[in-house]
């Protein structure tokens, strides 16, 4: 039998490799998938990996699909490190692109006109705050009644979903929309002002990066960003020292949503602009995925959002080009995962085998004169 072992001293250096480890597993697990389909596994690969990056246009477009994975994994990386598992960043987008979305079709309604972008600071502010209300109810919920953030935050997401079909199917949908769940264009002056021109790359993509650079300073310039981590890896370190565990859980929480919910707002005002019950393609789950590539850290998240980004685009590609099902991507984004969780294992464990238990021997009967022959 084996056995798990820790080890004294985990390597730093597998620690770094083992994202690089996972993706090249991943790879050589999707080329014999595209075999087992009947598909040419380099041919499949090429069009995952390679095709996405092909010209301005296709790098513009990976960038497009990173900025909200990006700006999503960056909060979700605070919550973690503080040991509060938000897995609703989905739900907290879906109200950033509601709120952000509702503010552009409010100024839309009024009539408003301008410079292209003039009023897009205003959707992204309500994006900002839209997200950060929605994980203050499950901030609220666990520090009041002590219920479970993971689940508190899952369920939300089907909360924010159905309120987002109920808006676009109802109170907001575009009379001239033909009957399509949408709600009618914004208005240019709420558009966010695109960043290269002939494509749909926006400058939100530059906040993103902006954003990655003030996440780094709070993480590990910062004495807030210390206290979070600390009560993350020891909370018991963390009361003796005085930090208030409540505080992090609300200055995660909101943190997380502020950032999930500037994703969805981006992505409403940015290359949508407008509302469709199709906002989010599960930016908020994936960015998980992305946080965890990218091991927590801004910089990372940054390669690991590129890296997912061309995953979905690829995915695209794969369904119209080679008729690859649609559930593909989502399997390579869980083999990735799953990879990476068990490079991990064995970088902090070791298999040992463990030793069979040897059969107890037969203790001596003591015989009685009276049972003696």
């Amino acid at each position: 039998m084996l056995k798990l072992e820790a080890r004294a001293q985990p390597s730093q250096a597998m620690s770094l490799a083992s994202p690089l480890i996972a993706l090249a597993l991943t790879v050589l697990l999707a080329s014999l998938l595209f075999a087992a389909l009947g598909k040419d596994p380099l041919k499949g690969l090429g069009i995952f990996f390679l095709e996405p990056l092909n010209g301005l246009r296709g790098v513009s477009e990976v960038l497009l699909k990173a900025t909200p994975l990006i700006l999503c994994a960056l909060g979700l990386a605070v919550c973690y490190r503080s040991n509060v598992w938000n897995i609703g960043a989905e739900g907290q987008f879906l109200l950033g692109a509601i709120a952000g979305g509702g503010v552009a079709l409010w100024l839309t309604n009024l009539g408003v006109s301008g410079v292209r972008g003039l009023y897009s600071p205003l959707v992204l502010l309500a994006g900002v705050v839209g997200g950060m209300a929605w994980a203050a109810l499950t901030a609220l919920l666990r520090d009041r009644f002590n219920a479970s953030e993971i689940l508190v935050s899952l369920m939300l997401v089907y909360v924010a979903q159905q309120l987002l079909n109920y808006l676009v199917f109802v109170p907001w949908k575009d009379p001239g929309g033909f009957n399509f769940p949408q709600t009618k264009t914004f208005d240019a002056s709420t558009w966010l002002p695109t960043l290269l021109p002939g494509s749909r790359l926006h400058w939100g993509f530059v906040l993103a990066l902006v954003m990655v650079l003030l996440f780094w300073v709070f993480l590990f310039r910062s004495w807030r960003g210390y206290q979070l981590q600390v009560g993350g890896l020891a909370p018991a370190a963390a009361r003796y020292a005085g930090f208030s565990a409540r505080a992090s859980l609300w200055t995660a929480l909101l943190m997380s949503g502020g950032m999930a919910g500037l994703a969805g707002a981006m992505e409403a005002a940015g290359p949508l602009r407008q509302l469709t019950p199709h906002v989010s393609t599960g930016y908020g789950f994936t960015a998980i995925i992305v946080c965890f590539v990218g091991r927590l850290h801004p910089l990372g998240i940054v390669f690991s959002g590129v890296l997912l980004s061309m995953l979905l685009i690829g995915g695209e590609l794969g369904q119209s080009r080679l008729g690859l099902p649609n559930a593909l991507t989502g399997v390579f984004q869980g083999l990735l995962l799953f990879l990476l969780l068990a490079c991990d294992t064995l970088i902090h464990y070791r298999l040992r085998r463990r030793k069979p238990a040897a059969a107890p021997s037969a203790a001596p009967v003591a015989v009685t004169a009276k049972e003696a022959p």
